[in-house]
C-alpha cells in the first residue's frame, strides 16, 4: 500500500463513520504513525508504507471510529505556537483558550515582575503559555488532579519553562493560604452536568472532571469569584474563560460577590463570547 491509498483509505473509513475532518485526521493519523510532515506525504506519495505501519495505521483508525480523540492517540496538541503533550488525564487544549492566553499576556505586561495563577491548570496549557511569553513572571498552576500536574510539568519542561512555574496540587484555593497574585486566570469546569452526555464521544472520553461545572454550570466560577479576591492584590485581575451562552450569568455571579469591577468580554475568533476579565482595586 503507497501513503497515497493508505491516506484515501483512511478517508473513506472515517467519512464513512461519520468523524469529523476524515481528511485532515487521516494526514494527521498517516503523519504519526509514519514519523513524516506534511510535505513528505505530498512528494512521497507513491512510496509504499511497510506491513507493521499499515497496521498500525488501521489499528488507530480504529480509535478513532471508536470515539478516541486523535490528540489521545498521538499525545500532542498544538497551543499557542508550541507543542503540547496530552493524554486521558487532561483536557485537550482548544484554540479557543488562545484568546484568554493572549488577554493574560497582555495584562501581565503592564507589571514589572508579575505572579500569575492558573487555576485548573490541566495540561498546563495557559500556566506554561504566560511562562513562555512574559518576561520575569512567575507562574504557579493548581489542580486538584495529581495526574494532571504530571502532565502539565512535562510541558513546561519540554517548552523549556519549568523554573518559571511552580506547581500545587490544590482543590482552588484551599492551599493556598496568604498567597496573593497580580492575576488569577482559570479554564474551569462550566459544562452542564445533564448536558455532558449529548456531547460527542471524543469530548465524553476526557476526563469528566474537567469537564462537569455542576448543574448549572456555574459551580466553580461562583467559587472561584468568592475566594479569588483574598488572593488578589491591588489593582490585579481575574480572568475566566466562559461557556459561549454563559456571559450574562458569570457577569450575574460576578456582580453578586461585589468585590469586583469594570468587567468585560471578548470574543473568540468565531465570534461567541469567550472570557471575562475583572479587577480589583
Amino acid at each position: 500500500m503507497t501513503i497515497k491509498q493508505a491516506l484515501n483509505k483512511g478517508m473513506i473509513m472515517l467519512k464513512s463513520g461519520n468523524i469529523d475532518s476524515p481528511k485532515l485526521k487521516a494526514r494527521l493519523l498517516l503523519q504519526f504513525v509514519l514519523s513524516k510532515k506534511r510535505e513528505q506525504l505530498i512528494i512521497y506519495d507513491n512510496q509504499e508504507i511497510t506491513v507493521a505501519q499499515e497496521k498500525a495505521y488501521m489499528q488507530n483508525l480504529e480509535k478513532l471510529l471508536r470515539g478516541i480523540p486523535l490528540q489521545h492517540i498521538t499525545n500532542s496538541q498544538e497551543f499557542m505556537k508550541m507543542n503540547f503533550f496530552v493524554n486521558s488525564d487532561v483536557l485537550i487544549p482548544r484554540p479557543d483558550t488562545e484568546v484568554l492566553v493572549e488577554e493574560v499576556i497582555k495584562l501581565a505586561k503592564k507589571f514589572k515582575n508579575p505572579t500569575v495563577l492558573d487555576l485548573c491548570t490541566g495540561s498546563g496549557a495557559i500556566a506554561v503559555s504566560v511562562a513562555k511569553y512574559v518576561p520575569n513572571c512567575k507562574v504557579y498552576a493548581s489542580d486538584i488532579s495529581k495526574k494532571a500536574l504530571e502532565v502539565a510539568k512535562i510541558n513546561a519542561k519540554n517548552n523549556e519553562v519549568i523554573d518559571k512555574i511552580e506547581f500545587i496540587e490544590s482543590d482552588l484555593f484551599q492551599k493556598m493560604e496568604g498567597m496573593k497574585f497580580d492575576i488569577i486566570v482559570s479554564n474551569p469546569p462550566y459544562i452542564r452536568t445533564d448536558i455532558i452526555k449529548t456531547l460527542d464521544a471524543e469530548v465524553q472520553k476526557e476526563p469528566r472532571i474537567a469537564l462537569d461545572g455542576g448543574i448549572d454550570g456555574l459551580e466553580f466560577y461562583k467559587r472561584i469569584t468568592e475566594e479569588a479576591y483574598e488572593h488578589l492584590k491591588f489593582d490585579s485581575y481575574l480572568c475566566l474563560e466562559i461557556g459561549y451562552d454563559q456571559k450574562i450569568d458569570v457577569i450575574e455571579v460576578i456582580e453578586n460577590a461585589k468585590c469586583y469591577q469594570g468587567t468585560y468580554c471578548k470574543k473568540d475568533l468565531y465570534g461567541n463570547d469567550r472570557i471575562l476579565v475583572t479587577m480589583v482595586q
